[in-house]
C-alpha cells in the first residue's frame, strides 16, 4: 500500500505516523509542506472529504496571525498560501482517499489500531 504523507519534518504527530507506518511495513512518501507544498487537487480532496473545520488548524500560531479577511477567504487558497496551517499529517491513500491527523480513527483506518 503506497501512501503519501504531507506534514512537517519537526511535527511530533507526523514523526509518530511515519514511525508507525514504517513499523507496519507500509511504503510511505513523505512531503514536507513547507518545502514542497500540497498539490491543489490533494487539498481540494481533503477539504471535500473532511471539511474546512477538520483540515484547518485553527489553534495554530499561523491561524492566530491571520486577519479576519484572510480567515474568511477560500479554505483551499488559505491552505495553499499557508501550508503549515493544515492539520497534520495529511495522508493520501493509493485510491486518493485522505486521512487527517494521527488519532485513533486515523490509525484504525490504516489497520493500525
Amino acid at each position: 500500500m503506497a501512501l503519501q504523507l504531507y506534514g512537517l519534518k519537526n511535527c511530533d504527530s507526523c514523526r509518530a505516523a511515519l514511525k508507525a507506518l514504517d513499523a507496519a511495513g507500509m511504503e510511505v512518501a513523505f512531503r514536507d509542506v513547507r518545502d514542497d507544498g500540497v498539490p491543489p487537487d490533494v487539498l481540494r480532496r481533503a477539504l471535500d472529504d473532511h471539511g474546512a473545520d477538520k483540515v484547518i488548524n485553527r489553534r495554530s500560531t499561523t491561524w492566530r496571525g491571520l486577519d479576519e479577511t484572510a480567515r474568511a477567504g477560500d479554505p483551499a487558497d488559505l491552505l495553499a498560501g499557508n501550508p503549515p496551517l493544515m492539520k497534520r499529517p495529511l495522508i493520501v491513500l493509493a485510491d486518493g482517499a485522505t486521512i487527517i491527523g494521527w488519532d485513533d480513527g486515523a490509525r484504525g483506518s490504516l489497520g493500525l489500531a
